[in-house]
């Protein structure tokens, strides 16, 4: 039986963790960033995210203190979490290049 896909938000999630412990708002400010504003991710989409993340391990929170004093919670990648970034990010490559071959043989649309 084939594993079901990663959700995408989750993935780019995942993806923006490997790279740097991240706080909330920081996440949605770098995905739309990286994106060219193609993603827009509104908190309410994030936050459950995360915490589906958080519930199956894959990332771990943490509380620091920001330079403004105020405490902010930040995500950490475990290695769990990076294991699967690995796996999903293959899927999402294949995927991609299926679609982008099918897109290559739909003519002139």
């Amino acid at each position: 039986m084939k594993k079901s896909p990663m959700a995408h938000g989750q993935l780019l999630v995942l993806s923006l963790l490997s790279k740097e412990d991240m706080y909330g708002y920081q996440m949605i400010v770098e995905l739309a960033r990286q994106s060219k504003q193609v993603f827009e991710m509104k908190e309410g989409t994030l936050y459950p995210i995360l915490h589906g993340l958080e519930q199956s391990g894959l990332v771990e929170a943490y509380q620091q203190q920001a330079p403004t004093g105020r405490m902010r919670k930040y995500y950490h990648l475990t290695r769990r979490g990076l294991q699967a970034l690995a796996e999903e990010r293959t899927s999402w490559q294949q995927y991609a290049g299926a679609v982008n071959a099918v897109l290559q043989f739909s003519g002139g649309c």
